[in-house]
This record gives C-alpha cells, sequence and structure tokens, in this order.
C-alpha cells in the first residue's frame, strides 16, 4: 500500500515535533507499505528544521519514511507571518503534486495539518489518484481560535477555515480523531456518524525500557535526600506556560507547610520565572521548588524517582471535546499515581482507577489529594500505578494506534 501523510508541521527522529506522524509512518513502513510524509520545511514545533539550502523542495528518507519538504518561510507567532507560511505550504501541495507522488500511486491520502485548509489539495490527489481519503483531526478549527483566541464567528479568516472544515467532514471518507468526545460536533458540521474513527496519540515502549546508560538519573542526589528527610515527593514535568494552569499547584504549597510533601516542578516555559519568584514571596522554599529542564531521554528516569505526578489545564469549554495530552501518558507509563486537574469530556485517570481527579485550578483541591496520595499505603500507590501503565500499554502504544489506523485503510470508500 501507498501511503501519502500530508502534515505541514510533521517531525522527525531528527527534527523533534510533532511525532505522531513519523511513529505511525515507521511502523507502517515495517509492517511492508510505503509511506510520503508531505511537510513544510519550517514550523514553530520542531527543535531543528531541515535546510533545504534555497532549493523550493528536498525529498529525504529518514527511518525508512520518504519526506518531501515544502519550503516555508520562517514565522514567529500568530501573524501574517504564520499565516504566509500556510500558505506556502498550502500552494507547495498543489504545485508539486507529481514529484510528491513519484513514490508510486497513493492508495490513501491522509490530511492531517491542524488547520482544514489542505483539505483541497488533499482532496485533488485522492481524486486523481483513485485514493481513499483521510482527513485527522488534531485540534478543532476554527473552533479553537474562536474559543480560545477570541476570534469572532463572522471574521473572513474563521468563515475561511469553517467552510474548509465542513468539506474535510463531507469529502473525506473517514475522519480520524485524537478527540474521544468531537463526534456530535462533527455530525453538527456534515460529517456521517459512520465516518467517526478514534485514535489517540501514544507513547513507543521502548522509550520505557530500562537504559543500558551507567548515569545516574538526573536530580538523583537531591530527590533521594528529600526521600531520606521523609518527604512524599509530587513531581510536574513540562512546559510552565499559562495554559498548564501551575499557580494553583504552586499555592497548594501554602497548605503543605505542616506536611513532609514536597511539590517539585520540573521544564521550561515563560512561566517559570514569575513562579520562581511567586514561591519566594510567599515563602514556600520548604514545600515547594523548580528545577531546570531535562532531556526527552532523561524524563523517564526523572519521573521514577517521584511518589506522585501532577497534570492540570486551564479550565477551557473547548476540552469538552477530550484532551490527549503526551505528559499524561508519560506518567502513566512511569507507574506512578496521578493527580488530574483537568475537566474534560474524557478521563484517563478514572478509567484507568491511577490516581485522584479534582477540578481545576483549586490549590484546595490539589492539596487534599497530595494529602490522601501521602497517607496511602505503598502497596495500594504501586497497584494504581500499575494499573496505569497497563492502560497506556492496551490502549496508547503507537504499535497498537498505527495497527488501528492501518484497519481504517482497509476499510470500504464511503460514498460521499
Amino acid at each position: 500500500m501507498n501511503i501519502l501523510y500530508i502534515n505541514h508541521y510533521a517531525g522527525s527522529s531528527r527534527h523533534g515535533m510533532e511525532y505522531r506522524p513519523y511513529f505511525m509512518a515507521k511502523r507502517w513502513v515495517r509492517d511492508g507499505h510505503q509511506v510520503t510524509i508531505a511537510a513544510s520545511s519550517y514550523s514553530h514545533l520542531r527543535s531543528k528544521n531541515p535546510d533545504l539550502k534555497g532549493r523550493r523542495t528536498l525529498a529525504e528518507t529518514i527511518d525508512g519514511v520518504r519526506y518531501f519538504w515544502i519550503n516555508g518561510p520562517a514565522y514567529e507567532g500568530n501573524g501574517m507571518g504564520r499565516i504566509r507560511n500556510m500558505l506556502s505550504f498550502l500552494h507547495g501541495l498543489k504545485k508539486y503534486a507529481v514529484e510528491i507522488c513519484a513514490q508510486g500511486t497513493p492508495d490513501v491520502v491522509i490530511a492531517s495539518s491542524t488547520y482544514p485548509l489542505d483539505i483541497y489539495p488533499a482532496k485533488k490527489i485522492a481524486e486523481q489518484s483513485g485514493a481513499m481519503l483521510i482527513y485527522e483531526v488534531h485540534d478543532l478549527w476554527p473552533l479553537s481560535p474562536i474559543e480560545l483566541g477570541g476570534m469572532s464567528p463572522k471574521h473572513p479568516y474563521i468563515r475561511l477555515m469553517q467552510k474548509a472544515e465542513d468539506e474535510c467532514y463531507k469529502s473525506s471518507d473517514y475522519v480520524v480523531s485524537i478527540l474521544p468526545c468531537a463526534k456530535e460536533h462533527m455530525i453538527e458540521h456534515g460529517m456521517a456518524a459512520e465516518k467517526f474513527v478514534y485514535i489517540p496519540n501514544g507513547i513507543v515502549k521502548e522509550d520505557w525500557e530500562q537504559s543500558s546508560s551507567s548515569e545516574p538519573p538526573v536530580y538523583q542526589e537531591k530527590l533521594l535526600r528529600y526521600r531520606q528527610e521523609g518527604y512524599f515527593l509530587i513531581g510536574y514535568t513540562g512546559a510552565h506556560g499559562i495554559a498548564n494552569a501551575l499557580d494553583s499547584f504552586v499555592e497548594a504549597g501554602e497548605k503543605l507547610r505542616e506536611q513532609r510533601i514536597k511539590l517539585i516542578l520540573v521544564g521550561p516555559g515563560p512561566e517559570r520565572e514569575r513562579l520562581i519568584q511567586k514561591v519566594k514571596d510567599l515563602g514556600l522554599e520548604q514545600t515547594v521548588e523548580l528545577l531546570p529542564a531535562v532531556k526527552r531521554g532523561d524524563v523517564p528516569g526523572l519521573l521514577q524517582q517521584f511518589d506522585a505526578l501532577y497534570v492540570g489545564l486551564q479550565r477551557q469549554p473547548l476540552f469538552r471535546f477530550g484532551v490527549s495530552p503526551n505528559k499524561l501518558m508519560d506518567y502513566m507509563m512511569a507507574a506512578k499515581p496521578v493527580i488530574f486537574a483537568i475537566e474534560a469530556g474524557n478521563d484517563m485517570v478514572a478509567d484507568a482507577k491511577c490516581g485522584i481527579s479534582i477540578p481545576p485550578e483549586d490549590s484546595d483541591a490539589i492539596a487534599k489529594a497530595a494529602i490522601s496520595l501521602a497517607f496511602t499505603p505503598k502497596e495500594e500507590l504501586r497497584a494504581m500505578g500499575e494499573r496505569g501503565r497497563a492502560y497506556i500499554l492496551e490502549h496508547h502504544e503507537y504499535d497498537v494506534l498505527s495497527k488501528q489506523f492501518l484497519d481504517v485503510f482497509r476499510l470500504p470508500k464511503n460514498k460521499k
């Protein structure tokens, strides 16, 4: 089978996020299929962008996957620069369609670029090839810029995106959604109910296998000392941004002054320095500590050193369609109990019975959950963690998810 995966922001093992197309494609190639990922040469998500050296396109093979890079201008933020980048990619998909499909006529075309405008070139390539057309949904556009960015539904840009989203649901043979609770929204915008397929984000099991490195886990000396002093350690790892609602996590430290519980935040982000100052201003140095970010490969070893882990997000109506945070899957793979402070249409922690679910942005609830876990017998904490790990391996490992996606390719095409 020949698969064309169109994802503007796709990354790889060389370039960093976003990884989902790479993880899927690598496994499809392993199963004997040919895969081309068409992506822009510039994405704000990647740690390293490919260097086209002035060329308009570049085809290269990474871990068996053929990448077709379309030269796109750099940008910052969400202004006109990013729009020009989007338009350059869409133009490139149309202009270089023959070169993109040089590996062979596609049997499946996947439109998967967050924003829905790539449905138009994807649809044309699919029609010319007689291929199945799949729309993969990461975020709901234009609902995301409306509800999160405050844009008017009457704005010309939003109207354009809405027309494209409706076209996605109408034209696609199937809609693969990362959001578990989005089906009704999609039906309201013209999708036939039988087109909906839920395939969430996932993890790579090999990343969690025992490392052969002789180096000790990062921060081992510090965290071991805290545990020897009798502290129950609750960790947060990842971005320190506004959306992560970390003020309530820090403020929970005020309610834990009399407890042998320490809240530790590890990671980068625009809110980090402000949160460090907040800890000082509130005099919480004994209960809350912020540590610098670690490399991605050091995360499993770091998580193993905590007694429990915390994940939270701001309260947002958009989360009614469900969430699939990679951070949460890392936590559950680490086999640690989780404090889940997200109000969403789904709750993996409750489903797996691997922690405590609480309302978002509630420092009192965080403190109560922390105390509850600290006084839970170790055997029960261990059982919670193991349930979380088993849940992820069953439902969110990329070997499992890639096969679910392949099963969609084998379904009969839908009548438009």
